[in-house]
């Protein structure tokens, strides 16, 4: 990963932490104090983003170190594997809320206090901005475990709206009408599950090599076919490990050509890939005899 990408990374991983300790705190305070169940779920859900943060930005640190004799290939698998624990972290957050409002539904409580919607309001706008710096941030830098505390953040935003709706109908019908806040809690518990999902499928599938985009690879192909003395491109396979790829390709040349100008052809391949996509860490090429039958 370059410095640029490792410092925007961790300077918006360290703003979240920020506004997470602060919402988390306020949140669960005013909802003590103001009688409101969803908005104490919701600031247990702002806790649970701030240690979500804290694996995002160590999973981001990770991923920067460079190859080792342990990890030959580097350890940008640390970013995907982090985004995966974020997003478990999301779905247990959720199921943790909806079981605590439905305890909460069957049992009496007080209609919550009408200052915390004000205090929903300012959270919904404050977690909606942050989502949208954070998310621009992580598809710029093309970072899984950046865009999945993206989404943490609209998670939050999402959840104090249903928890803003569920008060407003427990202040405005009076008596009897408590549990609307319970149920808006179930509301957002729901949600949140659904955007951990959202967030834990890529991140699995990167951890199990899936292919990039076609057009991602059809380019790469494209490069290495352009590339002078090549004759075809037989295979090519790319894999992400954290921020950036990693080629394997066969390439087919003149059969009589010397081992060492082959050899040399592979170089102009590989460096010319790199070259054309800067986000490639490594290109493996292996030379075939053009006009055989390769496997």
């Amino acid at each position: 990963m370059s410095k640029k990408r490792l410092e925007r990374s961790l300077r918006v991983t360290f703003l979240g932490l920020l506004v997470n300790a602060a919402l988390a705190a306020g949140k669960i305070a005013a909802g003590v104090i103001g009688h409101s169940h969803a908005l104490v779920a919701d600031g247990v859900e702002s806790a649970a983003d701030f240690v979500s943060s804290l694996i995002v930005w160590r999973g981001v640190t990770v991923a920067a170190a460079p190859a080792d004799e342990q990890h030959p290939y580097g350890h940008g698998k640390a970013e995907p594997l982090a985004a995966a624990v974020v997003a478990t972290v999301l779905i247990v957050a959720a199921v943790m809320i909806v079981i605590g409002a439905i305890r909460d539904i069957i049992t009496p409580h007080n209609t919550p206090e009408r200052f915390t919607l004000v205090v929903l309001v300012a959270v919904v706008v404050i977690k909606e901005v942050l989502f949208r710096f954070v998310s621009k941030a992580g598809a710029e830098i093309d970072s899984s475990v950046v865009s999945a505390d993206a989404w943490h953040h609209r998670s939050d935003a999402i959840t104090s709206l249903f928890a803003f709706i569920g008060i407003s109908i427990a202040v405005i019908g009076g008596p009897g009408y408590e549990t609307a806040d319970d149920y808006a809690a179930i509301l957002a518990g729901a949600v949140i599950a659904w955007n951990g999902w959202r967030v834990l499928r890529p991140a699995m599938d990167e951890l199990m090599d899936i292919a990039p985009s076609a057009d991602f690879v059809e380019n790469i192909r494209s490069i290495a076919a352009a590339t002078s003395e090549v004759v075809r491109v037989e295979k090519c396979f790319v894999r992400k490990t954290g921020f950036e790829y990693l080629v394997d390709m066969h390439i087919e040349v003149n059969p009589r050509m010397t081992v060492d100008r082959a050899h040399d052809i592979a170089h102009n391949v590989k460096d010319e890939i790199r070259r054309r996509v800067p986000s490639v860490r490594d290109v493996l090429v292996h030379i075939e005899p053009a006009g055989r039958h390769n496997d």
